[in-house]
């Protein structure tokens, strides 16, 4: 269940970082979306693995939001230099 729980809140998290960072993706919505499960994938796995905060905290779903952030950051970084 923690799993599904995280891809849940990637997929919020997602949809926040694409209104935060607005503009077009190369991959669209859904790209973006799934982006967002793979930042609050990374987030949820790194933040607990240093200990920054127990399962079901707010602070997961903060980190959740900036780690879907970071990867489209990265994703737009490296789709534009090709």
């Amino acid at each position: 269940m923690d799993l599904l729980g995280w891809i849940i809140v990637g997929l919020l998290a997602g949809a926040i970082a694409k209104w935060i960072m607005p503009g077009r993706d190369p991959g669209g919505c859904v790209v973006t979306i799934l982006l967002g499960i793979a930042g609050a994938l990374l987030a949820g796995f790194v933040g607990r693995l240093a200990g920054l905060y127990a399962p079901g905290e707010r602070a997961g779903f903060i980190a959740a939001v900036i780690g879907a952030i970071a990867v489209l950051a990265l994703y737009r970084w490296f789709s534009s230099r090709r």
